[in-house]
């Protein structure tokens, strides 16, 4: 994974040189993304730029990818995980000059329509690409929106583009995400959504039986897949059933070489897992019983409140949010990723998306109906892009570590969402106990983990890395913002006021590193709490008047477990 930055619709009276200047001098900001190596592009109408983080082919795939008669350039950030599939069904014959598994997006644009090969493809990616014989520039983000992506126009009116918003911010007024799942004509200019799933629509999943098989063998290629890396890897492993789930999966492939078709030794065939936590907390207790049980090589490393603290300012500049959950939950992870980097690993699998697939937030037990669990489902998967795909790529990325997430692999989503959502409901089960939440995942992987990980309660990440956290951030945000200021707050911050002292300090923070409306307008809503929901609210109004988004606030299910 890497970061792009590229500006199109130049013309012929521009400074050329001068705009290379500016576009390196943006992209360096991104460069935490791509450590590796930089590489330029610079054609009549368009500059790019990319910075490189080697995961596949690391001797050779640098970027932009040119055809072979250099009239497509090809700047992208992702991984293309079918990559060899797609190869070996192009019609026409295309002349590879990598091994990139990306450059197969330039043989697709070649003999099929954006509609169509994008719907082929089975990976996480955020790309531009340069048609300099039409002129015309071609912008695509992955489905689900793993990977960032944003865009603008400068003062010249020029279309502008790049992997995070602090590259944007500065010479765009305009600066937006660019919409998951979505690509951009400059010829037509238009914005077309290309994956549409009739899973959306709970008409369609309904009375669909629940194939506990199917869905474990699912996912089980998924991660498989996943696992395509020519340098170290590793997987995030909290101790929760997510993470838990994608370590032992992993752990089953890990020994062969994924790249060809299992037939050799993997050149690091001891998986490595990796957690964090303050001293004692349930995370790293946890992480180490799981790790245990599947022979991992475990590193689990503890972190102070004050070093989470002082690195508050660097998180709001990498995470580029001021979501009270978001930096919570970054602030470890990005820790973390500092641990993972100098122990020279250069990308994680991690759990994300679990939750939304299956209903794991602990205001699912509210739910009413199927009907209505299906469609917080798909309410949820739609803002990922917003809340933990930001938070997982942008906290490993400041340091240059790649995280890959199995859950959300498009083959297993379409597998795990078309499932009539009455099988994930919790509620009662065919002996009258309660189920527990994602009860469904947890039966299809009996036997893969010891019972106290396999059926472990949901924590959300801010919690399992200690209370502490949580209650110290709180106590300090309580220190720093004065009645009098927080009294004021909707003046301050006309969009998205902060309701609390905790979210307000963090708007602070993120107004010094982004300090435009329209930065401000990339984080919506300005809170993830999960009880906000207008859906968990028409559940139980109670939810309404909820200001703290950790999980222990919702219905006190963690205060009962405790006593």
């Amino acid at each position: 994974m890497c970061s792009i930055f590229g500006i199109f619709g130049l013309q012929d009276d521009d400074d050329h040189s001068a705009l290379r200047r500016t576009c390196v001098d943006l992209s360096r900001r991104q460069r935490h993304r791509g450590p590796d190596w930089s590489g330029v592009y610079v054609d009549a109408g368009a500059i790019m730029v990319h910075e490189r983080l080697s995961i596949v082919d690391p001797a050779g795939g640098a970027q932009p990818l040119l055809s072979e008669d250099s009239n497509l350039a090809l700047a992208v950030n992702g991984e293309i995980y079918n990559h060899l599939e797609l190869k070996a069904e192009l019609i026409q014959p295309y002349a590879f000059q990598t091994g990139s598994d990306c450059e197969v997006i330039n043989a697709l644009y070649r003999e099929d329509t954006p509609a169509s090969f994008l719907n082929r493809i089975n990976g996480i990616f955020a790309f531009a690409l340069w048609d300099s014989r039409r002129q015309r520039v071609l912008i695509a983000r992955d489905p689900i929106g793993v990977v960032p992506l944003y865009w603008g126009h400068d003062k010249d009116g020029r279309l502008v583009v790049a992997s995070e918003l602090k590259a944007l911010v500065d010479i765009c007024a305009d600066a937006a995400q660019f919409p998951p799942g979505h690509w951009y004509d400059s010829g037509t200019d238009t914005l077309t959504r290309y994956y549409v799933r009739p899973w959306r629509d709970y008409k369609s999943v309904e009375n669909v039986a629940a194939d506990r098989v199917a869905l474990r063998e699912a996912f089980e290629r998924a991660v498989h897949r996943q696992l395509m890396t020519d340098v170290p890897y590793g997987v995030l492993l909290s101790g929760g059933l997510d993470s838990s789930l994608v370590a032992a999966v992993a752990a089953r492939y890990a020994r062969r070489r994924i790249e060809d078709g299992d037939r050799s030794e993997a050149w690091w065939p001891r998986l490595h897992s990796f957690a964090i936590g303050l001293k004692g907390s349930p995370d790293l207790a946890a992480a180490a019983i799981a790790a245990a049980a599947l022979d991992t090589v475990h590193h689990g490393f503890e972190y102070t409140f004050e070093e989470g603290l002082d690195a508050l300012p660097d998180v709001i500049r990498h995470v580029e949010t001021y979501d009270v959950t978001t930096i919570r939950a970054s602030t470890p992870m990005f820790l973390l990723a500092r641990r993972i980097k100098a122990m020279g690993v250069k990308m994680v699998l991690s759990g994300e998306g679990s939750d939304e697939i299956f209903g794991g937030y602990l205001y699912f037990h509210k739910a009413p109906n199927a009907r209505e669990f299906h469609e917080e489902l798909v309410r949820k998967l739609d803002a990922l892009n917003n809340y933990d795909c930001l938070r997982a790529n942008k906290s490993m990325m400041a340091w240059g570590v790649e995280p890959r997430v199995p859950f959300l692999d498009r083959e297993f989503l379409d597998v795990a969402m078309r499932i009539d959502a009455k099988h994930k409901m919790i509620g009662q089960g065919a002996d009258g106990a309660r189920r527990i939440e994602k009860a469904l995942l947890r039966e299809a992987f009996e036997g893969y983990l010891p019972d106290s990980i396999l059926w472990r309660q949901k924590e959300q990440f801010s919690d399992g890395v200690g209370y502490g956290w949580i209650d110290g951030l709180k106590a300090h945000a309580e220190a720093q913002v004065s009645d009098r200021v927080m009294a004021a707050a909707d003046k301050r911050f006309g969009h998205n006021p902060p309701q609390t002292k905790e979210a307000y300090y963090y708007r602070h923070l993120f107004q010094l590193f982004f300090p435009t409306q329209a930065a401000a307008e990339t984080v919506p809503g300005g809170k993830s709490i999960a009880c906000s929901s207008p859906a968990a609210i028409a559940w139980d109004a109670s939810f309404a008047a909820m200001a703290d988004p950790s999980g222990r606030a919702v219905m006190g299910v963690h205060q009962q477990a405790l006593t």
